[in-house]
């Protein structure tokens, strides 16, 4: 579900954070309307808005666990821990993690990948949710949520900033609630 269809319906700290990522027309490849959350990383207000919503939104869930997904979900994933008094999981893409892992992979559009996880980074039990940039197919939080549920962690929900408007009537990810900030913007000038 999208923000603003979750009480921030006109909401002025979508605008600005929406505002604040730039799109880069054709990268990093022809067709592709990238959008590069470093500028909102840049405006410190937006920035602080984004974790704001979420941990306003989490806070009261009883979170032990914020898994980041490599390596945008590790910008926001330690911000939005700290602000709800949970511990920070990175999940990784292969060999970034020293010591024993576990792996899960998922499909590409063109191949496959895969996230790592620490053992014995998640206990049994703990209530989790899934951290990223942007969700377009939605393969790399399922991948992420499957790595949590199999060494036992409770996926509350996952979690965007930006979702394609495909995910938009889509509040579920393989059985797990969905929710994102705002929708990518278009380019405001071509190159």
């Amino acid at each position: 579900m999208f923000a603003e269809e979750n009480g921030l319906k006109g909401d002025p700290r979508l605008q600005a954070i929406s505002q604040a990522i730039r799109v880069v027309p054709h990268f990093p490849k022809h067709g592709i309307m990238f959008q590069d959350i470093t500028t909102l990383l840049l405006d410190h207000k937006a920035f602080k808005d984004t974790v704001d919503i979420f941990v306003d939104r989490y806070r009261d869930m009883h979170i032990s666990v914020v898994a980041g997904i490599e390596a945008r979900g590790f910008m926001f994933g330690p911000s939005i821990a700290l602000g709800i008094g949970a511990k920070f999981v990175p999940l990784r893409k292969p060999r970034k993690l020293p010591g024993e892992v576990i792996s899960e992979k998922y499909a590409l559009e063109y191949g496959t990948d895969c996230l790592e996880l620490h053992v014995g980074a998640v206990q049994p039990g703990e209530r989790a949710i899934v951290i990223d940039d942007l969700v377009a197919t939605g393969g790399t939080l399922s991948a992420g949520v499957k790595l949590l549920e199999r060494v036992g962690a409770q996926v509350v929900e996952c979690a965007c900033v930006i979702g394609v408007p495909d995910v938009k009537g889509q509040c579920r990810l393989i059985g797990k609630p969905l929710y994102v900030l705002v929708e990518p913007r278009k380019a405001d000038k071509c190159y």
